[in-house]
């Protein structure tokens, strides 16, 4: 492998219903699976919990982290996915992208959900958050963010945008093309994962975690349905080769979104 490939393992899991216990102990399983096969290790959205909106006594704290740098050491990869935090003052809806040598980076939801109250129990996230591995570059993202390409627009020169969600069946054929349209306007790999199985409030998730190239060519056998684990290999080469003959970035608006999300934070 060209070392500068980086190996993605997603996994694509059927959630125990407010059971932290339980997932961890079953994303453990599949994570100890992975050790030293792997570079970066992605998991769904609120993956110890499901989608629940009732973090009390549910939340994690800094055990979550000591949780994940114990894997992410143990197997020589990162990891990145969200769960309900609590911060000794709110909750949060967090992802996590844990290095194995226990340095992370926080990234906090910034478009809570609201057809499902999401904005009235978790804190709304600030900022984009880019994080870097292995000489790869990533935005942070988290589920309902995928609708909002002004948010996940590339002017911070990511390489890679990382999507994990609980994103239902009504609803999955936005999640295909929102992840592929990524993808295409933003020149970068896209990998995107998804849950299964139905949760506590009755609702139906069917998968669907994917990759898209540069140019939006998916990456997986599509559909994706069943729980378990995919990898793929991305390549930096091949991704500067595109952004070399495609020049279509150095077209795209110049804007920050520092400014309006800093007074919005601060009001």
């Amino acid at each position: 492998m060209d070392s500068n490939d980086l190996k993605v393992s997603l996994i694509q899991d059927m959630l125990h219903w407010e059971n932290p216990t339980a997932n961890l102990n079953d994303i453990s399983t599949k994570l100890v699976k992975l050790y030293g096969a792997t570079d970066l290790v992605v998991l769904p959205e609120m993956f110890t919990t499901g989608f629940s909106m009732n973090p009390q006594g549910l939340a994690s704290g800094d055990e979550i982290l000591d949780y994940l740098k114990d894997h992410a050491a143990r197997g020589n990869y990162a990891i990145y996915g969200s769960v309900m935090f609590y911060t000794g003052e709110f909750y949060v809806n967090r992802g996590i992208f844990m290095r194995p040598d226990a340095t992370f980076e926080l990234y906090d939801k910034r478009h809570t959900f609201t057809l499902a109250g999401e904005h009235e129990v978790y804190h709304q996230g600030g900022q984009p958050v880019t994080t870097s591995y292995k000489g790869w570059k990533f935005l942070l993202q988290i589920c309902y963010d995928l609708r909002f390409p002004v948010y996940s627009r590339n002017t911070q020169d990511y390489d890679v945008a990382l999507y994990v969600a609980n994103w239902p069946v009504p609803r999955v054929n936005a999640w295909d093309a929102l992840l592929k349209a990524r993808a295409i306007e933003n020149m970068s790999y896209v990998v995107g994962v998804n849950r299964i199985g139905k949760d506590g409030t009755g609702m139906d998730y069917s998968g669907h975690s994917q990759v898209y190239d540069v140019l939006g060519n998916a990456m997986l056998e599509h559909p994706w349905i069943t729980a378990g684990i995919q990898e793929v290999k991305l390549s930096k080469k091949g991704l500067n080769n595109y952004r070399g003959k495609l020049r279509f970035l150095e077209d795209r608006d110049a804007f920050s979104l520092h400014e309006v999300y800093s007074t919005d934070q601060n009001s």
